[in-house]
């Protein structure tokens, strides 16, 4: 947990007995809200985050008990947000998700651009200066024109309730060869839109499926334990602003089983497009009665070798991934493949079913 955890606020989710419950974190205690709201969703939406049945202090509960703090909120992802994103992202579309190529075509786009993509405002008459010379020189992509052109790329990441969290195993798929995390910020907002609150998250990312094609994102995004989110949700107020989320430095260990280490980092201050923006691209004209979350991207490139020189970064079974934040805590997973990770069964039906049965959904 951040350091001022005992002076700020935060919401989770919990099961230590008959299914998942709403928490609140105050002053350090942490009380169930089940009563007061049945699901975290509910509970951000009513702005009821007082009363509550005290079941102990954070230090006592067992964290091993904590799920993803999340539960009917849609998981939406704005991809390519920074520049070096953007620059992978175009690595893998012309390397064809082959990793062996990744090299070659990264030093030429790099010649190409010099740095000049870092300083440009998308949606600027200085971006469609620079667009329009990418493509007489023939190296423009669908990726450029999400960085720098006017709309963000806005994807769904993952289905409701599927999210994993604090110390659960996360996926790859079994037949990828080229994969990474994402250690990013995530927004959590309500209904209305309005940021709420933020939290850590780990997009996993198989850069061999999506550098084959785009259309192939789905795949490349939404597979069996690769969305974590967590620990817990830090409530925006007057020790927790937007400012914060938009100054925040997000840190990335990898320790494998082989004695492989990657450090890395990300800091918000780079991102191209504002949260606010991103939010408000997010929802759009749509409507998320039960709210959303939207990871924010990140700066984070792992082009670190690991087996071999030129061969870059990919996953191994066992990798221990670290990913924290000075404000928001630290999210701890560890990889294996979509197929041997527990697998999801616990859905929507299932929620309301369990909520019945504990007389939760009582007016």
């Amino acid at each position: 947990m951040p350091r001022d955890w005992r002076a700020a606020r935060f919401v989770g989710r919990i099961n230590i007995g008959d299914g998942p419950l709403p928490i609140m974190v105050r002053d350090g205690a942490v009380f169930d809200m089940s009563r007061v709201a049945p699901t975290v969703s509910a509970l951000l939406e009513a702005n009821a985050f007082d009363g509550g049945e005290a079941i102990g202090d954070l230090d006592t509960i067992d964290c091993s008990h904590l799920l993803s703090p999340i539960d009917l909120q849609c998981v939406k992802a704005a991809g390519v947000t920074f520049a070096v994103s953007a620059l992978e992202r175009v690595i893998e579309e012309s390397a064809r998700g082959d990793h062996r190529r990744a090299a070659d075509v990264r030093g030429r786009l790099e010649s190409a651009l010099g740095g000049s993509i870092r300083a440009v405002v998308p949606g600027s008459p200085e971006a469609a200066t620079l667009k329009e010379a990418l493509i007489a020189d023939g190296m423009w992509s669908q990726y450029l024109e999400v960085a720098i052109g006017p709309d963000a790329e806005i994807f769904t990441k993952s289905p409701v309730l599927s999210t994993v969290g604090l110390n659960a195993p996360i996926g790859v798929r079994s037949d990828s060869t080229w994969n990474n995390p994402e250690p990013e910020v995530v927004l959590v907002a309500n209904a209305s839109g309005r940021a709420v609150g933020a939290t850590l998250g780990n997009d996993v990312n198989l850069r061999d499926f999506e550098g084959r094609s785009a259309l192939l994102l789905g795949k490349a995004k939404d597979n069996n334990a690769s969305c974590s989110l967590g620990p817990l949700i830090r409530l925006f107020g007057d020790d927790f602003t937007m400012n914060d989320v938009r100054s925040a430095d997000v840190s990335l260990t990898i320790r494998g089983t082989d004695g492989y280490v990657l450090e890395g980092a990300s800091t918000m201050r780079e991102i191209s497009r504002d949260p606010e923006e991103l939010l408000a691209q997010a929802m759009s004209e749509h409507h998320y009665p039960d709210g959303f979350v939207l990871f924010c991207g990140t700066l984070f490139a792992p082009t670190q070798d690991r087996d071999e020189p030129g061969r870059g970064f990919t996953h191994k079974p066992g990798d221990v991934v670290t990913i924290s934040s000075a404000q928001l805590g630290t999210l701890v997973n560890t990889v294996t493949t979509s197929r041997d990770a527990p697998a999801w069964r616990f859905g929507i039906g299932d929620l309301m079913h369990n909520l019945a049965a504990r007389g939760l959904l009582s007016a």
